[in-house]
């Protein structure tokens, strides 16, 4: 088996017993047990617990990033596809959240854990939101005063959502299928398109 290959199993068998168990009760030799490895091949990879669990976390957000990176890619209209980021977002933190269980309970606890090991992501969030903010304005469907404030309100407003999301605080009553024209009527007046 390739390094990556090794690094990559013992990531994935430290996120289903981090999800399972919890991450102060996981030791590493659970780990290194769990993943058919010798401890010392695990220390190979990872000094101690919170190294494994920073690349755990790491490895969730890299799988986010590659997911955006398709909406972003599409060839759809950029109102389309400014709308298709926010419930990605929203709906892969969601399915992230629900099945890592009991590492997202810990790992929530401490926002400022959070905002360090999110930064990365946040920062190609904001990038990728910003090339589509300037997709829209120059083929004239955006009318955007500035690209980049633009983008950081969008981004921040697509973070400030996602525990409401998890939780279906969202459009209470409504099914995401219905809210997505809803939405999109919403941030494409946000935007300045004109209705058809």
């Amino acid at each position: 088996m390739s390094i990556s290959k090794t690094r990559q199993k013992l990531i994935d068998v430290a996120r289903e017993l981090f999800a399972t168990k919890g991450i102060e009760a996981t030791t590493m030799n659970d780990i290194a047990t769990q993943s058919g490895r010798g401890r010392r091949t695990l220390y190979t990879y990872f000094r101690n617990k919170e190294e494994i669990y920073g690349a755990v976390v790491e490895s969730e957000l890299e799988y986010i990033s590659r997911e955006m990176d398709k909406v972003v890619q599409a060839k759809i209209a950029p109102e389309k596809k400014i709308v298709q980021v926010v419930y990605k977002h929203l709906s892969l933190i969601a399915d992230i959240v629900k099945r890592n269980g009991n590492i997202n309970a810990e790992f929530f606890r401490d926002i400022n854990k959070v905002e360090r090991t999110r930064k990365k992501f946040d920062l190609e969030e904001i990038f990728a939101i910003r090339s589509i903010l300037k997709q829209g304005v120059e083929e004239g469907k955006f009318q955007v005063d500035h690209v980049n404030l633009t983008a950081d309100i969008i981004h921040f407003a697509i973070k400030g959502m996602e525990v409401p999301y998890i939780f279906d605080k969202v459009g209470t009553g409504i099914s995401v299928e219905d809210s997505i024209p809803l939405a999109e009527r919403i941030i494409c007046r946000a935007l300045g398109v004109k209705e058809a």
